[in-house]
């Protein structure tokens, strides 16, 4: 195998996120030697948004919320989730 390039220390997430976005990690990680890691405590970070939508809408997520007997925002998340990893599964 090729010799790997230095791996760039980063001051910042959003720095090191950036540079992710743009590099590819083969040159940097010898993956061949990559081991399984398992975090089983670990919460995954959140942020609050702000979302505008149409009050109708909004309606109409509570109602199924409701159904489901479960809060709103954590419907909409579950959506949210859901359709995503169903789009990648697609690629």
């Amino acid at each position: 195998m090729s010799k790997l390039k230095k791996m760039p220390e980063f001051k910042t997430e959003a720095e090191e996120r950036e540079f992710w976005e743009s590099h590819d990690s083969t040159e940097y990680v010898d993956w061949q030697r990559a081991q399984s890691a398992s975090f089983p405590k670990l919460k995954p970070s959140t942020k609050t948004i702000s979302l505008r939508l149409p009050e109708t809408l909004l309606d109409r997520i509570k109602i199924e919320a409701n159904k489901r007997d479960m809060p709103y925002q954590s419907l909409i998340k579950v959506w949210l989730s859901e359709d995503v990893e169903e789009k990648r599964r697609a690629r």
